[in-house]
């Protein structure tokens, strides 16, 4: 595959980060991919655990450079931080300030409370709920 060729599927696909209609009308992105349900190739699991693993380290780093505490904790509970994170956005998880603060000093057992007692952890139930409990523990229990 040429350099050449790759310029010139940009220049006459386009190329985009964001999902568009193509003139076909099909969900499209990157350089020309459909990924429609309706007759498109959809992503391989290759290139769906790529896309995953670049979130989680945008999001551990976003969470690194806003929070001075976050690198101090444990595996789990980080793990646990990124998920929050990964689910809310930073701008959503920043209104957790009892929850945060509460991290912050170490008391896994109130912010664990706080995020349990939120909007977010209604709607999202389970996911809470498995959440919460590794940042109260420290372990990994998974609930089904």
């Amino acid at each position: 595959m040429s350099e050449r060729l790759i310029k010139m599927l940009k220049r006459h696909e386009g190329v985009k980060s964001h999902a568009y209609k193509c003139s076909a009308g099909k969900i499209t992105v990157g350089v020309g991919r459909n990924i429609d349900e309706n007759g498109g190739i959809g992503l391989t699991d290759s290139e769906i655990d790529m896309l995953l693993a670049n979130d989680i380290a945008r999001v551990d780093q976003e969470l690194k450079d806003r929070f001075t505490w976050y690198s101090k904790l444990d595996s789990v509970r980080r793990e646990a931080m990124i998920d929050i994170a990964f689910n809310l956005g930073l701008t959503k998880l920043l209104g957790f300030k009892k929850a945060l603060a509460a991290m912050e000093s170490g008391d896994y057992f109130w912010a664990s409370t706080e995020f349990n007692a939120s909007k977010w952890a209604e709607q999202v139930g389970y996911r809470a709920e498995e959440l919460c409990d590794m940042i109260e523990t420290g372990e990994y229990r998974v609930f089904a």
